[in-house]
């Protein structure tokens, strides 16, 4: 039960400690852009409403409800740390796990680089072929991203181990190939040329927002998992 518990503490511990950093980020430099890019969202849906009048007031009719969103303001504030804890402590959780199979105490300073790989494998070969988004912004099939994400996500992290943890140049090699073949297949695209009312202005610095905000992130939860990972070890106990 040693090592769950160790587990368990440094998750909690650097989760919490990261979610809060990352929720003081949010609430600083990426909520104010989505809610200038929801603005734009707003005016796009209020131009096509008269369209849709009749198809709104039938749905209704047969009990259909548009779907639930929390309020603005503190309730959807309250929603967006929750969700930054939770990501921060289900983070750690997964950076700690692979220290543990990995094996060694790399302090915060080797936890420090197992974040810059997280960060790496999460979020910035998935932001290569489908950059953070907008509200507003045109975009592929949802279905068709989360696929293209997980399986860059999956390739990235192997490709990456391969890389890291063999000595041999074949496995090297392999590796390199396994992270590139999901940027060569290609991102899903939204149809057409469809494009959404966000200026691409503030496309640009959301994108640069989150990318940033992301890295901070995962410099934090990888510093502190390490640390905490040190911290708790059995010997520490006694």
């Amino acid at each position: 039960m040693g090592i769950f518990r160790r587990l368990l503490l440094t998750a909690l511990c650097a989760g919490l400690l990261a979610g809060v950093f990352v929720a003081v980020l949010h609430q600083t430099a990426t909520v104010p852009l989505i809610s200038k890019a929801e603005m734009f969202e707003q005016a796009e849906h209020a131009a096509g409403a008269a369209m849709h009048e009749h198809q709104d007031a039938a749905a209704t009719a047969h009990g259909h409800e548009a779907a639930w969103a929390p309020e603005d303001g503190l309730e959807r504030d309250l929603y967006t740390v929750a969700a930054d804890l939770l990501a921060g402590i289900g983070f750690a959780l997964l950076l700690a796990a692979a220290i543990a199979v990995r094996g060694g105490e790399p302090g915060w300073r080797g936890g420090l680089l197992w974040g810059l790989a997280g960060f790496a494998v999460f979020t910035l070969a998935p932001a290569i072929g489908l950059p953070p988004e907008t509200p507003g912004m045109a975009a592929a099939p949802l279905d068709a991203r989360q696929l293209w994400w997980l399986v860059t996500v999956a390739a990235t992290g192997g490709g990456l181990a391969l890389i890291v943890f063999t000595r041999r140049p074949l496995y090297a090699v392999l590796g390199l190939l396994l992270m590139v073949l999901p940027q060569l297949y290609g991102a899903p695209r939204p149809a057409g040329d469809a494009r959404g009312m966000v200026p691409e202005a503030l496309e640009h610095r959301f994108v640069a927002a989150v990318i940033v905000t992301s890295l901070l992130f995962w410099a934090v939860l990888g510093a502190a998992t390490g640390g905490f990972y040190r911290r708790f070890a059995p010997q520490a106990w006694h």
